[in-house]
């Protein structure tokens, strides 16, 4: 995994869109109590979720969490590695001219949902 859990990855560079990928560590299985943002590591965000990791439950669980955590469509948010893996990326897409503060948002939203 790269040194931080999200970053902006520009697609072509004519087009100026790009998203934001995010590097998730996720744990399936736990209790309702213990589901949404666990910590934010320096190369992960830890995720717990309650949906156990079969026919692809947990990674829906996944979806929707990030999607209610930073208030964006499940439409915009896409599993693109570690289907079968907990750790996983996840990408948000994302305007080039906007990719710094939009990482800042993303990385704020993160913070408060893990206290």
């Amino acid at each position: 995994m790269s040194g931080t859990p999200v970053r902006f990855v520009q697609k072509t560079k004519k087009a100026g869109l790009g998203f934001l990928e995010l590097q998730l560590h996720v744990k399936p299985g736990a209790s309702r109590a213990r589901e949404g943002v666990l910590a934010i590591r320096a190369d992960a965000v830890e995720l717990c979720v309650s949906a156990q990791a079969r026919e692809g439950e947990a990674n829906k669980a996944v979806v929707e969490l990030l999607s209610d955590v930073l208030g964006v469509p499940r439409s915009r948010l896409q599993l693109a590695r570690g289907i079968k893996s907990r750790d996983k990326t996840v990408l948000l897409e994302c305007a080039a001219g906007e990719a710094e503060e939009r990482v800042r948002e993303v990385m704020e939203l993160l913070r408060k949902a893990s206290e």
